[in-house]
């Protein structure tokens, strides 16, 4: 990649000329029949998950949608408020709540290419309340957290990690979205990092959105140390991988 000219590099954006596909694409695992690959990662089986908010029982975030999109913008500076776990949970269920688990797929509140759902949600929790500080993951299918385990001087450390963004370290939580590609290569072979790309882009402006509906602040981080963060996560870098950081907190009265 980084030997690449810039020119090189914008072929990414673009879609393929379809001949030249069909003579270099291998053939989907889809298209083979092949079973696909499971689209939520396990987790033990003893785990004791962390309920959350049902999305019934919401009681935040009725805003006219004119005025989020107008007031939609990153905010990095956050009060040491701590969230509640319904604020969580609205973010939650608002960026990759499950509707329906399919065969192939997952519909879920935000689009995904051939509902393929790429990406899993973990989060740093810093302020929280009701949950201690820690690595968690977002089990959506059942729409509960797993408490994956403590970080010794999280905030520093993940700040760090940014190249000392100093709102990571202020923020109450930071979103980690986690792509795991096989998923959407399955269907769409060499096609899947433009189509994962865009994916990741709905989410975070959701990410945002809901935010604004509820007086939080947050802002999209791509500047980041691969290697360490994907070590702190314990993800392999090659099969899983984060992908984007978004730290959320309390900001003052809009």
């Amino acid at each position: 990649m980084f030997g690449k000219s810039i020119k090189e590099l914008r072929q990414f954006l673009k879609f393929f000329n379809m001949k030249e596909y069909r003579k270099v694409a291998p053939k989907s695992d889809a298209s083979k029949k092949m079973p696909p690959p499971i689209f939520q990662k396990p987790y033990p089986d003893d785990s004791e998950l962390i309920d959350l908010v049902s999305p019934s029982d919401f009681t935040i975030g009725d805003e006219s949608f004119i005025e989020l999109v107008n007031q939609r913008e990153s905010r990095r500076k956050y009060t040491n408020e701590f969230l509640n776990l319904e604020e969580l949970s609205f973010l939650l269920w608002t960026t990759q709540g499950v509707k329906k688990v399919l065969k192939k797929g997952v519909f879920r509140t935000v689009p995904s290419s051939g509902a393929k759902s790429p990406f899993e949600t973990y989060l740093v929790v810093n302020k929280v309340e009701g949950l201690k500080a820690g690595l968690y993951r977002y089990i959506s299918f059942s729409h509960k957290l797993y408490f994956v385990k403590t970080i010794e001087n999280s905030e520093q450390l993940l700040s760090d990690i940014s190249f000392k963004q100093k709102f990571v370290r202020n923020a109450a939580v930071n979103f980690c979205w986690v792509a795991v590609p096989a998923r959407t290569e399955y269907k769409y072979t060499i096609f899947s990092p433009k189509f994962i790309a865009i994916d990741l882009g709905i989410v975070c402006q959701n990410l945002y959105l809901a935010c604004e509906a509820i007086n939080l602040g947050t802002v999209a981080i791509v500047y980041y140390e691969q290697d360490r963060i994907d070590e702190l996560f314990e993800l392999d870098g090659e099969d899983e991988f984060v992908v984007m950081l978004a730290p959320v907190g309390k900001v003052k009265k809009l």
